[in-house]
């Protein structure tokens, strides 16, 4: 179940659409470059019955899954996909001359979604053990009220079971299905299995669900203001995280400063 895909200048323009963003190749992955204002316009218009959306958060660690993933890279075509981080402002910086206009980090930016939005929503929470997701969905509704949330289902459904929860995802179609996977299995699964049957907007949304459970801890302000939060992260988790960010943040540099060097003058700078 493969979205239609067109380059922004074949897409056709809804009455009304929010103009296509431009968008910057961060080491084969092409990241939107538009203000929080401009994304928030993009996900109301699929909301309101605009084309159906599949939505992504780029960071240094997803380049590096993609670059070694052709078959990620083609499917990540069909998303808009958002910037997430420190790392990826800093490759738009040596790549295009200037930082993204926006960190747009689905931790932050999931809620922003949900408090902008003034007309009822209907959400349903996929990922997690277990458990998590129902009392990720009990903060949201103490959090956002003006919304529904329901649970789909854990994230450790077998493929006995994947059809009757895409019946049921297609019979409820909300508006907005949060899947927390992880990457890159999250953006994999949307992509193969979800389409406007099912939900105005599918946004891969990685640790959100844990966060909002309690049951990873989120850095300290200080952090997330420093945007340094994968440090935090790294001292919480360091046997699950070293590779990732000890080994993969140099990697991602890496990558980045081989593009600029084949590509002195990117297109769309």
């Amino acid at each position: 179940m493969n979205v239609v895909l067109f380059k922004p200048s074949q897409r056709p323009a809804a009455l009304g659409a929010p103009p296509e963003p431009s968008r910057r190749d961060i080491a084969g992955v092409p990241v939107a470059a538009m203000t929080r204002d401009e994304a928030l316009a993009l996900i109301e218009h699929a909301f309101d019955g605009g084309r159906h959306l599949h939505l992504a958060y780029c960071n240094a660690n997803l380049v590096n899954i993609a670059a070694r993933d052709a078959a990620l890279r083609e499917r990540l075509a069909g998303f808009l996909i958002l910037p997430d981080g420190i790392g990826v402002d800093i490759a738009s910086r040596l790549l295009y001359g200037a930082p993204f206009p926006a960190n747009l980090n689905g931790t932050d930016f999931t809620p922003t979604i949900l408090a902008a939005r003034k007309q009822r929503l209907r959400v349903m929470l996929l990922g997690g053990r277990p458990g998590v997701a129902e009392r990720a969905a009990a903060r949201l509704r103490t959090d956002y009220p003006q919304h529904r949330f329901s649970v789909l289902s854990h994230g450790y459904f077998g493929p006995d079971e994947e059809t009757a929860l895409l019946a049921r995802l297609a019979h409820e179609r909300p508006d907005l299905l949060l899947v927390a996977f992880g990457n890159p299995r999250q953006e994999q699964w949307i992509a193969d299995h979800i389409d406007a049957r099912h939900c105005a907007v599918a946004a891969g949304i990685g640790a959100l669900f844990d966060f909002l459970a309690g049951e990873v801890a989120r850095a300290p302000e200080t952090f997330r203001v420093l945007r340094i939060e994968w440090t935090y992260r790294l001292w919480l988790e360091p046997r699950r995280l070293w590779r990732r960010y000890v080994v993969g943040n140099p990697a991602f540099l890496l990558r980045v400063l081989r593009q600029k060097l084949t590509r002195p003058t990117p297109e769309g700078a």
